[in-house]
Parts: structure tokens; sequence; C-alpha cells
């Protein structure tokens, strides 16, 4: 009558009656709600966004709940109005002593209140403090220089769709350091031959999966040769010989490794950019991949230009907890898990101080 492992179990467990009923119950559990998720569909409301012709199953599905509950750090974002300057405006440069000279040519009001902004964006109450000259204040020059370069050069990437730029909380969210910065981690293990022993190690950097932790150094930063690796595989298909000049295996699976960090970094799938049935024609590619490609040369242009150089400003305790080297970006310190960071909010709006890095800026909006 009953099945056969059940009559063992109980001839083998006589006092024992809880282990078959906890798996029988598991067991109904599963069919149960697999059979109520294949009649009427799961129970959550989704939306989705069509990447692709229809019929290839190119679209980015999120769940309308997540939608509507919106970015949470969105409530923490300062802004204000700027103020036009009019033939009588102060230069703050002449008026406040000490003057951060970046911005010293701005008017007394907007100098006022792009620091006032700064400081809530970081959370840093006395960050250019006239007369505080630390390592916060040099950082800060260059981010504010970093900034202006985004707005006024990568717009294409930044800006793609409708006008959004960056601003200090783009990446800061109201703290001194970012979230998702990260450091060098490779050589993972130095006592052995060959590749570099940075698979299969548990770590933030491979997104906890068996792939390559060294990507974002490889890709990102310049090799030794003063160029960038290509982000590339080994083939399409399966069991090709190696040719010469071919990308090694290990280099398809760093590309995997980025390609994965991408997606999780911005909510999405392989079909946000790509045709998956056909990932070399640049024909079948997304708008979204011509965005993307355009962000990670503006991150290498980042890392090189704005960060690496200030590897030796940062006290030690703000280095890497390894290698003791500069904490550095690439999509998620922005993104942070949002295909739009800020869920595409204009935070550049109000702030065209820092919309431009060589001119002055543009307030004929607010006139």
């Amino acid at each position: 009558m009953f099945p056969k492992w059940f009559d063992n179990w109980n001839r083998e467990n006589p006092t024992n009656i809880f282990g078959p009923a906890v798996a029988v119950g598991v067991a109904g559990s599963a069919v149960f709600v697999a059979a109520m998720l294949v009649t009427w569909g799961q129970p959550y409301a989704t939306d989705s966004m069509q990447t692709g012709p229809r019929g290839t199953g190119m679209h980015v599905a999120e769940f309308v709940s997540d939608l509507e509950a919106g970015d949470p750090t969105i409530a923490g974002y300062f802004t204000s109005e700027p103020v036009v300057p009019t033939a009588d405006s102060e230069r703050a440069g002449d008026v406040i002593e000490g003057a951060e000279p970046l911005l010293a040519d701005l008017s007394v009001e907007n100098y006022n209140r792009l620091i006032e902004a700064m400081r809530s964006w970081t959370g840093i109450p006395d960050l250019l403090e006239p007369g505080l000259d630390n390592y916060q204040t040099t950082v800060a020059r260059r981010m504010i220089q970093m900034t202006q370069n985004i707005n006024q050069n990568w717009a294409a990437h930044v800006q793609a769709n409708a006008e959004v730029g960056v601003t200090c909380y783009s990446c800061h969210r109201g703290m001194p350091v970012p979230n998702n910065i990260w450091y060098r981690v490779s050589p993972v293990n130095e006592n052995v031959a060959g590749w570099s022993a940075n698979q299969n190690r548990v770590t933030m950097a491979s997104n906890f999966t068996s792939l390559p932790s060294d990507y974002l150094e490889h890709y990102l930063i310049e090799n030794e040769e003063g160029f960038y690796n290509d982000i590339n595989v080994h083939d399409l298909a399966s069991r090709v010989q190696q040719q010469p000049g071919d990308p090694l295996i290990q280099q398809t699976e760093r590309t995997y490794a980025f390609m994965n960090y991408i997606s999780n970094s911005l909510g999405v799938n392989c079909t946000f950019c790509h045709n998956t049935r056909a990932f070399y024609d640049p024909g079948q590619v997304t708008p979204q991949w011509a965005t993307a490609t355009l962000g990670i040369t503006m991150v290498q242009e980042i890392i090189a230009e704005y960060l690496l150089p200030l590897q030796d400003v940062l006290p030690e305790e703000r280095l890497g907890p390894v290698y003791a080297d500069m904490p550095l970006a690439a999509c998620r310190t922005c993104h942070q898990y949002e295909q739009q960071p800020l869920n595409g909010l204009n935070v550049i709006r109000n702030w065209p101080e820092l919309a431009v890095l060589d001119g002055e800026p543009d307030y004929s909006a607010f006139e």
C-alpha cells in the first residue's frame, strides 16, 4: 500500500514518525505550489521593458512593487535652485576669505549654496572649510573637476535618454566613502604557477560565484604596456582549437565575470544590451549597448585621471585592506543596482556650476 521507502523507514526507525511526515509534507507542498504557478501564474505583478524585436525574448522584467517603491536614497538628496547672478553680484573669491579657488568665480550666494549641498551629499560637515587644509580638501577639488568633466564630456552616457547628470550624491549618497567601491584583489594566491588561482574564491568582487575576482582591475586599469585589455571571449562555438592571438579561456571567464558585474550593478539581464542569439553581431545589439560601452570607457578615464593620482593623498585607514591601494569606482558605485541611478532623478538641473569643466555656468533657465 505504501511506497517501499516508507515501509523501510518505518522498519528501521520504528519510533521516528516525523521524518517521513516532513518529507511528504515538503514534497506535497512543492507540488502544490508548482501546480498553482502553472495554473494561475506567479502572483506578483511585473512590468517589462522590451529591448529587442518581438518574439526574441529580449526584455528586462521587474516587479511592479519594486518599481513603485523606488530608490529610498532619493529622499536624502538635497537641492535648491540657483540665484541668478546680476551685475551687482559679488564674486565669492573677493568676499569669502579662503574661498575654494575652483569655485571662486561664483557669486557669493551660489558659492555658499553649492558648498552646503556638497557637505550634505558627502556627509562631511566641514568639507572645504576655509583654512582647513586636509586630505579631504585635496580630494574634494579633484572630485569637483571629475564631476564637471563627466557632465560636460560624457553627456552621451549620463544623459543618454534625458537630462540627468551627476553630482557628488550620485555616488556618495550622504556618506564620506561611497558604497560599492573596489580595491585590487589579485593575485589571490602567489604560490602557484600559471593561472593566479583567482577563481573559485568566494569574494564580493566575483559576486560570490566561481568566476575570477580580478576582472575589474584587468579591464578598468591600464596594463603594463599602457593599454586596456580587450573584453572578449575565446569563441562562440565550443571545442574550438586555440589559434595564435585568440583570447585564452581565462579571458573568457573574466569577460563573463565583468558582464555579470554590470548586469548586477544595473539590475538587468543580458538582453538589456545584447541579442543573446548573436552576441557578436553589432547590427543586433540594443541602444543600451552603446551607452554601456561609453560608460566603461568613462570609468577607465575616471580611474586613470582622477582616482589613481590620489593614491598618496589618502590616509592609511582609507586605503585597501590587502594592498593599501586607492579605492576605485565602477558601474555599481553610481548605479547601485538600478538601471538609472536614483531612478533617473535629474540631479544636475539646479547645479549648473557642476555642469561644465571649461566655461561659465549657464543660469539662463532660471532667469
